[in-house]
């Protein structure tokens, strides 16, 4: 499937301006002659790349639109294929027809993410790129586009390949001592090997220490608003999310089951989940979505737990409360231009407590600034390499093990070739961040996020 030319509409579908149809793939260019008449001068096939040529469309032999034509030559393109992007008419059924040219010539329809898929193939990007560039088209906040540019700027690319590097210089003197030990091919010692190993251990926790801010601002932190019957947890998410998704009535018990939506909150994202009013029911349907809002609860990374702060504590108040992780929640008291019956001072075990209304959107600025402190340290710095998902995190978080367990080995009294050993994986867990080692299955399921035609 490598070898085929693949073809797909890279700009959204409707009605626009221009659409851009892309063709990549070895022997594009005489694929593109077939359907691209240029007004003057040689066919495409015979151009160099890096020109914008005007022509004709044609489908079937016949003119069907005009536009241009832009020409990359392997490997100066972002496959590294050759690749035709024509640009047309942003017409729904003019769209339609010149990307269906493009297959009556030879092409197939291109998976999706399969352009930045033969990127990452060819090495014109490290897997950490390719999934910068799916966090880039995601970016809702200006925080999350900024990081996703300096993820496609390849600068976690190169320190994971740094990183690796350095791993795989300190294991081939470690295995020259092992071997010659008596040959002086290496002036490594045990406790210059230690130190090495050191040194590349403290800059993988400083990766690492990166991927609380990063996950927040990029991945979005799951999210959960709990609390009971009519206490406003539609109205937060409302309010959170500038629009009415969620009914919102004086009835108790509106909201039966799940919502789920992603917003920004300032610079960290939200991965919202609203949930049914946790409370004691006889009602099977109620009791169903309580039961799923308290599955939800215990799988967040953040609650929103609101209160009404016009009344009194209920038991339902209090049984939500003795389920909560105080350091994973913002108590949320709602109804702020109501007379108190609640403050912040009944909630002592709780670090994190807003005061809002949002049927009035006060209180609001507030709740961002505690969850931003909660998940962001301080100012972004986008000149340095982030981690920003999970995958990421996963496999420098397993090198990090390994250069300890390297260190365990060689404080226990071990020779270099058992830390050895351990080294050897770490720089397998290294290159697993980048794409070097990486499984078929994993890259399936990033390429999985990216649309057609990227």
């Amino acid at each position: 499937m490598m070898n085929d030319i693949i073809s797909a509409v890279s700009t959204p579908f409707g009605k626009g301006g221009i659409a851009v149809v892309r063709i990549s793939g070895e022997g594009s260019f005489a694929l593109a002659d077939k359907m691209f008449r240029p007004k003057r001068g040689k066919p495409l096939s015979e151009r160099q790349g890096g020109r914008v040529v005007y022509g004709d469309i044609l489908y079937d032999g016949r003119q069907i639109d005009d536009g241009c034509a832009t020409l990359f030559r392997s490997p100066n393109s972002y496959t590294g294929e050759d690749t035709v992007e024509i640009s047309c008419h942003g017409g729904i059924l003019v769209t339609s027809k010149v990307y269906e040219s493009t297959l009556l010539c030879g092409a197939r329809p291109a998976e999706a993410g399969e352009f930045t898929r033969r990127a990452f193939t060819s090495g014109r990007m490290g897997l950490t790129q390719a999934e910068a560039v799916i966090d880039l088209i995601d970016a809702e906040t200006e925080e999350a586009m900024r990081l996703a540019a300096n993820g496609t700027s390849g600068i976690l690319t190169r320190e994971a390949a740094e990183m690796r590097e350095r791993i795989v210089a300190l294991l081939a003197e470690a295995y020259v001592l092992t071997d010659y030990p008596d040959e002086e091919l290496s002036d490594l010692t045990t406790d210059k090997l230690k130190k090495g190993i050191e040194d590349i251990a403290a800059s993988a926790d400083r990766l690492l220490a990166t991927y609380k801010t990063g996950h927040a601002v990029a991945d979005g932190i799951n999210t959960v608003i709990c609390g009971r019957p009519n206490t406003g947890k539609s109205s937060l998410l409302n309010s959170l999310l500038g629009k009415e998704r969620a009914i919102v009535t004086s009835i108790a018990g509106t909201t039966r089951d799940t919502i789920e939506e992603k917003c920004s909150l300032g610079r960290v994202t939200l991965n919202l989940c609203d949930t049914a009013g946790i409370h004691q029911s006889d009602d099977q349907v109620e009791r169903m979505g309580i039961d799923r809002a308290r599955e939800k609860l215990s799988e967040a990374e953040l609650a929103l737990a609101v209160f009404d702060i016009s009344s009194p504590l209920t038991d339902d108040d209090r049984d939500i409360i003795s389920g909560l992780d105080p350091h994973r929640t913002v108590v949320v008291l709602n109804k702020s231009d109501l007379a108190p019956a609640l403050t912040p001072e009944d909630f002592a075990d709780f670090p994190h407590v807003a005061v809002v209304s949002c049927s009035k959107m006060q209180g609001l600025d507030a709740l961002r600034q505690t969850v931003e402190a909660m998940f962001i340290d301080g100012e972004i710095d986008y000149s340095r390499a982030v981690l920003t998902n999970a995958r990421q995190h996963a496999a420098l978080s397993n090198a990090r093990r390994y250069l300890g367990s390297a260190l365990e080995a060689l404080e226990a009294g071990f020779g270099s070739d058992t830390a050895g050993l351990d080294l050897e994986l770490a720089a397998g867990a290294v290159g697993e961040l980048d794409g070097i080692s990486v499984l078929t299955e994993v890259v399936d399921t990033i390429f999985a996020r990216f649309c057609v035609g990227k």
